[in-house]
């Protein structure tokens, strides 16, 4: 399976990185800190390697050891996979659930950080996710180029056009997608070329569209709006670099468009999945826009912290974002998140871990209702924007894997495809 490969491949790959970067910052820990700098990278390496040998030698999954807030529900998930009736007792890397373990590999990647001060707060992820924004600046001019031109004649677009346009802008957010580290494995994926002007061609390979279903919910909520109460968008985030400047174009149009009247980003509050946006890339990536010397650039950097300081666009992490459970257990592992998504209109899920998450990573047949593999989470009506990177996809038409499966056995995993699937929840 594509788990067993990312496994056996993909995750060494991605420590022996990590491994080299810590190496590579060794210079400049002992300017900052002196001995302990170095003492501590030297640590962190130890603890990386001994983690890289454990993986590659399946040896059991151990308890964390750390005493950071969410390690408690950590090892309660753990025991919970050494009970599982039909699981093979004790969980070890080649014999869990892959998002379980591909999830604690992260977890303890932060570990090996966060145990070891002074060089705790470093991101090991941080070099390359700017890369991939540095990379994708023809994209990035693009983007924003076509959105201040947009932005010029909004108030005068009809309906139709305004949808056309939220279409649009949907394509770019989805197919942004592609740009993600950790299914390169840290290997170069930025955009090079403007994200627009494939979009024609790209609708294909969109396996199912609900865009329709995202306007119509749109359009309903702002004509039933009252004074008191006003429609929010969720995003809940997936990668920094390109994906990320796409989705808050997305996020400036449904504000532009009077579409939407606030809109709520949720990150990881670690680093993770190598490429996620953390709040440090979110800011990050807004000043780098605002001070870029390219007119529409600035224009958009400038706007979105502006957005930001009104209060209409708010950033948030939680916890449970950088947890094993898929997003059924959220009601009752994080109650107080939950909540607040339920005060949204639409939730907008970036990405193939969060649809993982979403469908609790399981062998579906390509034809089970989207709203099935939900299993019960309905917070608010959401929406998956997710180029397919790994073995789960649910709510096709009969017979719409299979053929597809016939000519292109990779389809799954290549990312070539996409979904923009909506369930309207209860």
């Amino acid at each position: 399976s594509f788990a067993y490969f990312t496994i056996k491949d993909r995750l060494p790959q991605i420590l022996t990185r990590v491994i080299d970067t810590l190496h590579r910052h060794k210079n400049e820990f002992f300017e900052e800190h002196g001995e302990k700098g170095v003492e501590a990278e030297k640590r962190a390496i130890s603890f990386l390697s001994k983690l890289r040998n454990e993986l590659q030698t399946d040896k059991p999954v151990t308890p964390l050891e750390d005493e950071l807030p969410d390690a408690a529900l950590w090892n309660q998930y753990l025991d919970y996979q050494r009970n599982l009736p039909n699981g093979s007792g004790e969980p070890s890397w080649f014999q869990s659930p892959w998002l379980f373990v591909e999830c604690y590999m992260y977890r303890r990647i932060h570990a090996a950080l966060a145990l070891n001060p002074p060089i705790d707060n470093f991101d090991v992820f941080k070099e390359g996710k700017a890369q991939n924004f540095f990379e994708s600046q023809e994209a990035v001019i693009a983007l924003c180029t076509y959105f201040q031109e947009l932005l010029k004649n909004i108030k005068d677009l009809e309906e139709k056009q305004l949808q056309e346009e939220l279409f649009k802008l949907l394509q770019v957010s989805l197919w942004g997608n592609k740009c993600d580290l950790s299914f390169s494995a840290g290997e170069d994926s930025s955009q090079k070329s403007s994200p627009l002007q494939s979009l024609e061609n790209m609708v294909p390979y969109i396996l199912v569209n609900d865009m329709e279903k995202v306007w119509s919910l749109l359009v309903n909520a702002k004509k039933s709006r009252t004074e008191r109460s006003n429609v929010r968008v969720d995003i809940i985030l997936d990668n920094a670099g390109f994906e990320l400047v796409s989705d808050l174009v997305l996020a400036d149009f449904l504000l532009s468009s009077k579409l939407a009247d606030e809109v709520c980003f949720h990150g990881k509050s670690i680093p993770w999945y190598v490429s996620d946006t953390t709040k440090h890339d979110f800011n990050w990536t807004i000043k780098q826009l605002g001070s870029a010397n390219h007119m529409w650039m600035s224009r958009c950097g400038i706007n979105w912290e502006g957005n930001l300081k009104k209060g209409v666009w708010v950033f948030r992490d939680h916890m449970f974002w950088t947890l094993p459970h898929d997003f059924s257990s959220m009601s009752e592992v994080a109650p107080d998140l939950y909540a607040e998504l339920q005060k949204s209109n639409l939730l907008l899920f970036k990405g193939d871990l969060n649809y993982r998450k979403l469908t609790g990573d399981r062998k579906w047949e390509y034809s089970i209702p989207f709203h099935q593999a939900l299993n019960k989470f309905h917070p608010a009506p959401l929406c998956s924007l997710r180029t397919l990177k790994s073995d789960t996809q649910v709510g096709l038409k009969p017979g719409q894997g299979e053929q597809i499966q016939a000519s292109e056995p990779e389809w799954m995993v290549s990312g070539k495809y996409g979904v923009v699937q909506f369930d309207a929840g209860l």
